[in-house]
């Protein structure tokens, strides 16, 4: 079941099926690194952000040097996990990731013989993650997962007046009559300063993460700002959660 990934020796990926999308299939994919001691109990799920997918492979490299074995998923519509038919990184409630990140907590843990199990989300990732560690708190069978930890987590729009509040009023009119309506464009010099080839540390798949981004779409807007709504009101994880952040902000142009 667990086939040689796409980042080559010592990593390994399995397909998970989900439930149709309609009348279309949808799989999420857990990817994993070979642990270089067996027998060990505490492991880590990593969850990547918007336009985004795990190939950062020295995350897995340190909490492997830490004592847990390292997972991380690539969320339907994501990556791996992205098929010929789907809208790239669509999504119309946040909440339809449950499906995904229970399946991989499950398989972790029951099938890998993990008994601690630490979330990870980066950014959009760390939404998803916390909304998911929410909506699974009070389990009579023990908590999903035992601690959260939130890189960056995307807890607002980071914008001006209007498209905190008119541009989101006029997205929940619009969104249902039309989820698919490209509404903006991600900026292309932030994946550039990542990408190896223009000058970035990083190297990736130009179709899975391009530096041109995706468009964002009116539903998956919707949905983010839903899940911004709901951790603004308060969440009530049961578990520890460490959020880190950058003290500083980097430049927002091109400069």
């Amino acid at each position: 079941m667990w086939q040689t990934d796409v980042l080559g020796d010592g990593w390994q990926s399995r397909t998970i099926d989900l439930r149709r999308d309609g009348d279309q299939p949808a799989v999420a994919t857990l990817v994993r690194r070979e642990p270089s001691a067996p027998g060990r109990r505490r492991a880590v799920l990593y969850v990547h952000g918007y336009v985004d997918y795990f190939f950062q492979k020295h995350l897995g490299d340190a909490w492997d040097a830490w004592g847990y074995d390292f997972y991380a998923l690539d969320l339907r519509g994501y990556g791996r996990s992205l098929l010929p038919h789907q809208v790239p990184n669509d999504v119309a409630d946040l909440a339809t990731y449950s499906e995904e990140l229970d399946a991989a907590a499950r398989i972790i843990r029951a099938e890998e013989g993990h008994d601690t199990l630490v979330a990870l989300g980066h950014s959009t990732g760390g939404l998803v993650v916390s909304l998911w560690a929410h909506a699974r708190r009070g389990r009579a069978d023990g908590p999903v997962v035992d601690a959260v930890v939130l890189n960056s987590p995307w807890f607002d729009l980071n914008r001006g007046w209007f498209d905190r509040v008119v541009l989101t009023r006029l997205v929940d009119l619009v969104a249902p009559l039309a989820p698919h309506l490209v509404i903006g464009q991600t900026g292309r010099f932030y994946g550039e300063w990542l990408h190896q080839p223009d000058g970035g540390g990083w190297e990736f798949s130009q179709d899975w993460k391009p530096d041109a981004g995706f468009g964002v779409r009116a539903g998956w807007f919707r949905a983010i700002r839903r899940g911004h709504r709901a951790v603004a009101a308060g969440l009530a994880i049961d578990v520890p959660v460490l959020v880190c952040a950058a003290t500083a902000s980097g430049p927002r142009s091109e400069e």
